[in-house]
């Protein structure tokens, strides 16, 4: 019997069995002992695992679907533990100009090819700068690797991750606008992954820049520059005015150096997968950043759950790399499935074990995501018909690349509140095809794609099946509209609004009539066929309608205060001297999210 033994958040009662050196049969008794009628098949959670564990004086360890199936790393030789280039992530808020930096460190203008100008994917760039112009070669550390990661609040999950894999962060900070909502989200981002941070104080070339002020706001978030006593980097630049870059650039590596960041080269592969898209003609393609080894062309690999084979490789100007060592990014042909950005990338001794592995957590997702799906229980009875009362707006989300999909699933389902939810049924990278329109079809949903078009026979489906289908190029964009066609799907809030007062001062019972109230109307005014209330003591007895409404022996279509008039209510004669007949009116009023 061992001592701990590592499961998931599901596990069967056989694969649990199995782990405790048990007989299945043993296992099933001891649950039905505690009350849990389960067959060997059957999913049981960790919490459930963990008591039965006990009993055997058995710890059970909760661990990710990786931990399940680990590949052990291939150790390096003494010699091996090289120097290699930093990673860099540059942060700050939208429109302060990071994608405008990384044009001019790059001279190649990014900025220009995406929507908006506003960054909508993760970019990994390999820059190089000679800090010694009458050196010959460069050397790994006058290598810079850039992660241009999008400056959209929706990205902020994006964001993070970047920060994870990253070894510098670089602040963007216009010096005009000064400190932002997402200046102090970024810092918190590289607070979290603790890394230091380089401060670029950018739009220097402007009149009101201000960098100064700048230095002062950052001071008051604990980023102190090093000439006012702290040990933070500044560097003043103008990405437009392509000015103090060079700066820049070795403030990163003199950084870098104080990091002393290292990694061996001659072992096998590992990194993290940046980004993943399906492209026409090419396939499943991604984006690895390679952390230690050295990746080559033919290498077998898995990626997440997916196992694949090098068949070729890109760096990020497009040119055809053999292969690619620690730090540097490349786009890579190969992948058997859609590896999600941040999945660990392994490079296995052979196919057969890429496959193997590849097969097993595919296996083990399956089970993880079956045992996600609640079921109806007597428990959750009375919740689930209550949140039958919830609208709902369902949506299949599309996009070019995962990252950007996963950002707007993100941005959709923050919309949702108690009244009306908005449920994303489905989210892929690729172009719209005829699966998803079928399932928005047989959901009621619509399908949002972004950056990417249907197919000719998915919009040709979509026209027959009568799915709507909507393409937007910003995230923003995507979201007001949503949210207005959610606000569109919500019941309109009624308000109740007072018109008029009549106090009873006499009754009049007429035996075909029923009770006739002689009223004198103290505010507003009472018209003919309005709805009242009848109020007695304070408190509400009747809600009805006015069927007659007399001044003298005439009948009246209104009464305006300070006049005499009888009323008669519709259905109800139980009325006293003293009650008060309110008239009131009722408006709709459109709900906002």
């Amino acid at each position: 019997m061992p001592s701990e033994i590592d499961i998931m958040d599901q596990v069967t009662v056989s694969e649990l069995a199995r782990k405790m050196h048990l007989k299945a049969s043993s296992l099933i008794a001891k649950l039905m002992e505690m009350g849990s009628m389960v067959t060997i098949n059957q999913q049981i959670d960790s919490d459930t695992a963990s008591v039965i564990a006990e009993q055997y004086n058995c710890t059970v360890n909760v661990v990710s679907l990786y931990h399940e199936t680990v590949i052990e790393s291939e150790q390096p030789g003494e010699s091996d533990d090289r120097s290699r280039p930093p990673i860099v992530t540059i942060m700050g808020h939208v429109d302060h100009g990071k994608t405008k930096l990384m044009d001019a460190i790059r001279v190649a203008n990014v900025a220009e090819q995406e929507h908006g100008g506003i960054t909508q994917h993760i970019g990994a760039y390999a820059v190089s700068f000679d800090r010694d112009s009458s050196a010959q070669d460069r050397s790994a550390q006058d290598r810079i690797v850039f992660l241009d990661t999008p400056g959209h609040e929706a990205f902020t999950n994006m964001r993070a991750r970047g920060a994870q894999v990253t070894d510098i962060v670089v602040l963007v900070v216009a010096a005009d606008d000064g400190v932002m909502p997402q200046t102090v989200e970024a810092i918190s981002h590289a607070r979290e992954a603790e890394v230091p941070i380089i401060v670029a104080v950018n739009k220097c070339d402007l009149e009101d820049a201000n960098p100064e002020r700048v230095k002062q706001q950052l001071s008051d978030h604990e980023l102190v520059p090093e000439e006012w006593g702290g040990d933070t980097l500044y560097r003043e630049v103008s990405a437009l005015a392509k000015t103090g870059i060079d700066e820049l650039l070795e403030a990163i590596l003199l950084q870098a150096d104080l990091l002393e960041l290292r990694a061996p080269y001659d072992v096998r592969a590992e990194g993290r997968v940046i980004e993943s898209k399906v492209d026409l003609g090419r396939g499943t393609v991604g984006t690895v950043l390679i952390e230690r080894g050295t990746l080559r062309s033919g290498d077998p690999f898995i990626a997440g759950v997916f196992p694949g084979k090098v068949r070729a490789m890109f760096d990020d100007r497009g040119s055809s790399v053999a292969e690619a060592t620690p730090s540097l990014p490349v786009e890579i042909l190969g992948f058997s499935g859609l590896p999600a950005a941040g999945d660990p990338f392994q490079v296995t001794a052979d196919e057969r074990t890429a496959r193997t592995v590849g097969a097993k957590r595919q296996e083990l997702r399956k089970v993880r995501e079956a045992g996600s799906v609640s079921q109806i229980t007597l428990d959750n009875l009375y919740e689930t018909i209550k949140e039958g009362e919830v609208q709902e707006l369902k949506v299949v989300a599309k996009g070019d690349v995962h990252g950007s999909v996963e950002a707007l699933v993100s941005a959709l389902e923050r919309l949702s509140t108690e009244d009306i939810k908005l449920t994303v049924i489905h989210s892929s990278a690729g172009a719209i095809n005829e699966n998803d329109v079928m399932l928005a079809s047989a959901s009621n949903a619509l399908i949002i794609g972004f950056h990417i078009r249907p197919t000719p026979k998915a919009q040709e489906l979509a026209d027959q099946e009568k799915v709507e289908v909507r393409r937007y190029d910003l995230i923003y964009e995507a979201v007001e509209e949503i949210r207005a066609s959610m606000e569109g799907m919500l019941k309109p809030e009624v308000l109740t609004e007072s018109v008029g007062v009549a106090e009873v001062r006499e009754l009049f019972r007429i035996s075909r009539l029923g009770t006739i109230a002689g009223c004198h109307v103290t505010s507003g005014h009472v018209s003919r066929n309005a709805m009242v209330h009848v109020v007695r003591d304070g408190a509400q007895l009747y809600e009805g309608r006015i069927l007659t409404l007399r001044r003298f022996k005439e009948d009246v279509n209104e009464v305006e205060a300070g006049f005499e008039c009888g009323i008669r209510i519709e259905n109800f004669n139980d009325l006293k001297q003293g009650d008060s007949i309110e008239a009131f009116e009722t408006k709709e009023v459109a709900k906002k999210l």
